[in-house]
């Protein structure tokens, strides 16, 4: 969702900002907003569930031998989250649209966003429409700010309180106590990027609220720019962040990407073949056996059968 941001709504503010038209006109009023809610909606909810992930994690009785996840069961997940977040921002696309308005420096045409609801809706969408409209601003701070910083930092505080000092000293030098470690770092990172690059917009919406007859045009226009771009930052840096604090997934893309960039040759091609088969040859012999791979060799008979 961050990629779809950057790709599809980054190009349409700059556009808007450089020429004072709106690229797609009244569609892109609506569909830019509407993509904005959910990428804070797909930030807010991701990191709640992987909150609780962690926490399931850490209180697992088997915490290292705990089986891998099926690809079904994160696709379920992935899909609440997005369908989730969709719908929770289907009232910004009632709520936007274009208007025109004369500019006092050039004295051409401008288009812009406003925010109003259109006299066309039915009776009891525009009332809802307006009612969403009323309480956006608390909407905002409650779920897409408070929500994921207040459940990630929670879910932190329990985990710890769980492992407690015993757990701790037992999986400090293991691979997979660092491994969990590790993961709760990725977790608070992210966290922090989000709240930092959404304070801003929160700290706007409060201060416009209260303070919107005294500002101008200039201003709204200058602090919705503001907060546009701290969007965009958190969409470029949240995967760049993703991807160098976890090592596999980066591993991953980065193999991908050399996968997709260079031709295989016979020679990585037969290296390739041998490292792929020594490492099922591991995994076959590390687990999925139940018994330890080396017996204990047999012992020696000492003195006589009596």
């Amino acid at each position: 969702w961050d990629f779809l941001i950057l790709f599809f709504c980054l190009p349409v503010v700059i556009f808007n900002e450089i020429t004072k038209k709106r690229l797609l006109g009244d569609m892109s009023c609506r569909i830019v907003p509407f993509m904005e809610v959910s990428s804070l909606g797909v930030t807010t909810f991701s990191l709640c569930a992987l909150g609780i992930d962690r926490f399931h994690a850490a209180t697992s009785p088997q915490a290292s031998t705990r089986p891998i996840e099926q690809c079904q069961s994160i696709i379920a997940k992935l899909a609440v989250i997005w369908v989730g977040s969709m719908t929770l921002s289907v009232p910004e696309i009632l709520l936007w649209q274009l208007a025109q308005d004369t500019s006092p420096v050039s004295g051409g045409v401008t288009e812009f966003c406003a925010m109003k609801p259109s006299s066309n809706l039915p009776e009891s969408i525009y009332s809802l429409v307006l009612t969403y409209q009323n309480a956006r601003m608390w909407w905002y701070f409650g779920c897409y700010f408070c929500l994921p910083i207040l459940f990630t930092v929670s879910c932190q505080l329990v985990t710890r309180r769980i492992r407690g000092t015993e757990k701790k000293s037992e999986c400090r030098g293991t691979k997979h106590g660092q491994c969990e470690s590790h993961l709760n770092c990725t977790i608070i990172a992210l966290t922090i990027i989000y709240g930092l690059c959404t304070t801003p917009e929160n700290v706007c919406n409060i201060v416009v609220a209260y303070m919107s007859p005294d500002l101008s045009k200039q201003t709204l226009d200058l602090l919705n720019l503001i907060n546009q771009f701290f969007l965009f930052f958190k969409c470029s840096v949240t995967p760049v962040l993703l991807l160098c604090l976890c090592r596999p997934l980066g591993q991953a893309f980065m193999d991908c990407c050399c996968c997709c960039c260079e031709g295989c040759g016979p020679d990585t091609t037969s290296s390739e073949g041998s490292a792929d088969s020594k490492l099922k040859t591991e995994m076959s012999s590390s687990i999925f056996f139940d018994k330890p791979r080396e017996t204990p060799p047999p012992l020696l008979a000492l003195g006589t059968p009596c």
